[in-house]
């Protein structure tokens, strides 16, 4: 009985982390290039099953019992990079990234160092500068893109061009393996040891922004599905409780 409730505790900590990744995705439905996460569960290894001290011929040593899974924890928090759906802005300063989801817009953080991004709703500061919606500069490959108005055009190999003269080229950097890439927060990516650089085969488009790649209805149902889940292990606690209950109480005075 202890061992039941152990298994459907842990289990409402493992849904609870779920739920939190759902109501994240569910609350940036509406934000440009956001990528949904999903929880990987995964089982208690079979260690947890033996008898760690049974003494066989006078030698105390583990022994399995079977294997035996008493409950599931979290895994890892796994990100979907496939592109969102384009919307069609007619706003010069809106860009997206037309491929597989591999590769990003590169971005500078004052004091902070690079990141990725597939947010493309960027403006222009004060100075004139590119910049995202959070004010961080927007890097080109001579660095940051300096502009004399929002009266320019992007090509599909993402240069661009003001007053007929090439001002700069989008530094778009395209990864191998995009899941190695570790969220940031302000929907920011940043690199891993073991990201790998290829070389940018997609197409930039102006007065398009991407949308999140996660869906509400979607996020929706799977919440509700997972209340079900985490109602049925407190059920079950409320049941062995109780059956603990009458085992003290009762079953004791005989």
């Amino acid at each position: 009985m202890v061992r039941g409730l152990y298994t459907s505790g842990w289990s409402m900590l493992a849904l609870n982390k779920k739920m939190d990744v759902l109501t994240n995705n569910l609350a940036n439905v509406s934000t440009a290039g956001y990528k949904k996460d999903t929880v990987v569960l995964e089982g208690f290894p079979r260690l947890l099953a033996e008898r760690l001290h049974d003494n066989t011929n006078g030698v105390a040593r583990g022994v399995p019992v079977g294997e035996l899974s008493f409950s599931n924890d979290v895994g890892e928090v796994y990100t979907y990079f496939n592109q969102g759906s384009l919307l069609k802005t007619d706003n010069n300063l809106d860009m997206s990234i037309k491929d597989e989801g591999r590769a990003f817009f590169t971005i500078a953080v004052p004091g902070r160092g690079q990141f990725y991004t597939r947010d493309g709703s960027f403006k222009l500061n004060a100075n004139g500068q590119l910049v995202t919606a959070k004010g961080y500069y927007v890097l080109g490959e001579n660095g940051i893109i300096q502009l004399s108005g929002s009266d320019f055009t992007v090509t599909r190999d993402g240069t661009i061009i003001q007053n007929g003269e090439v001002v700069d080229r989008l530094l778009i950097t395209q990864f191998q393996n995009p899941e190695s890439l570790r969220k940031n927060g302000e929907n920011l990516f940043s690199a891993t040891p073991g990201s790998v650089v290829e070389g940018f085969n997609g197409e930039v488009l102006q007065n398009y922004l991407e949308q999140s790649n996660a869906e509400a209805i979607r996020e929706m149902v799977d919440m509700i599905a997972l209340m079900r889940s985490y109602e049925a292990n407190q059920r079950v606690i409320n049941a062995i409780d109780d059956t603990l209950g009458k085992a003290v109480n009762e079953v004791g005075r005989v």
